[in-house]
C-alpha cells in the first residue's frame, strides 16, 4: 500500500465496514506479495475475485433486464460484457484510487503495477467478493450500484470511446482525424505513451497511458467529452 492508504481510508471510500477486515486486506494483496512474503498463497485476491466476478454478473445482469424491457437476449449480453470488461472495471477502480491501496510485490511495485488496468479491474472484483461474504447480497449490491452501475453514460462513452469517436466524426460529422504520438518515455518495462487527437488542425484530446492504444482510449474519452460539451450527442445503446 502506498503510506497513507490504509484499510479504514479504503472503507470510508467504498462506504462499507467489514466486520472481517482480513477479507478486505486479502481482497487488495496481490499474489506477488504473498509469493516474496512467504504467506499462505490463499490469502492473495484470486479466489475473492473469482466470487466477485459471478456477483458482478448476476447483479449487472439484473439491472440490464429490468432497465431495457425491449432488448433481445444478444443485446443483453453484449451490454453486459462491455459494462464488466477489464477497462470498465479499471475506470472504476480509479475513481476510488484502488491501486493505491494494493499490497504489491517489489518487482510488481517498480513495473507500474498499481496502474496496470489488470491489476486494478481484478481487485475491484475481489473488493465485491469480499463484501458479499462479509455482509450478503445486498451490501455487495449496494457497492455495485454506486461504484460500477453508476454514471453508465459516461463509462460508456469511456470504455468504447475509439470506436465511438470514430462513428461520431467519420460516421456523422464526415470529419477526417488522426491520433499523434506525442512523446514516449521511461524504461522499456515501465514506458508511458502521450497521444492527442488532431481534427483539422485541432487538437481535441490528449490521453497518457502505460500502453498507446491506453493513451488513444484515453485521449478519445477526452475528445467525445469535449464534442459532447459542444452539442453533439453519441449513444451507443
Amino acid at each position: 500500500m502506498v503510506e497513507g492508504y490504509t484499510l479504514q481510508l479504503l472503507e470510508e471510500r467504498i462506504g462499507y465496514r467489514f466486520h472481517d477486515s482480513s477479507l478486505l486486506l486479502q481482497a487488495v494483496t496481490h499474489s506477488s506479495f504473498t509469493n516474496e512474503q512467504k504467506i499462505n498463497k490463499t490469502k492473495h485476491y484470486e479466489r475473492l475475485e473469482f466470487l466477485g466476478d459471478a456477483v458482478l454478473e448476476v447483479v449487472s445482469s439484473e439491472f440490464l433486464y429490468h432497465s431495457h424491457p425491449d432488448l433481445p437476449e444478444g443485446e443483453l449480453t453484449k451490454m453486459r460484457a462491455s459494462m464488466v470488461c477489464e477497462p470498465s472495471l479499471a475506470f472504476c477502480a480509479r475513481d476510488l484510487e484502488l491501486g493505491k491501496f494494493i499490497r504489491l510485490g517489489k518487482g510488481e511495485e517498480n513495473t507500474g503495477g498499481r496502474e496496470r488496468e489488470s491489476i486494478t479491474s481484478d481487485v475491484m472484483e475481489a473488493v465485491i467478493g469480499a463484501i458479499y461474504l462479509d455482509g450478503g447480497m445486498e451490501c455487495a449490491k449496494a457497492f455495485i450500484d454506486r461504484f460500477v452501475l453508476s454514471d453508465l453514460e459516461d463509462k460508456r462513452l469511456f470504455y468504447d470511446s475509439k470506436s465511438n469517436l470514430q462513428e461520431l466524426l467519420q460516421g456523422k460529422l464526415k470529419k477526417e482525424f488522426h491520433y499523434e504520438l506525442l512523446e514516449e518515455s521511461g524504461p522499456e518495462h515501465d514506458k508511458t505513451f502521450a497521444v492527442e487527437i488532431i481534427m483539422e488542425g485541432e487538437c481535441l484530446g490528449r490521453g497518457l497511458g502505460r500502453t498507446k492504444k491506453a493513451a488513444e482510449q484515453k485521449a478519445a474519452y477526452q475528445a467525445l467529452l469535449l464534442l459532447r460539451d459542444r452539442g453533439y450527442v453519441f449513444k451507443k445503446y
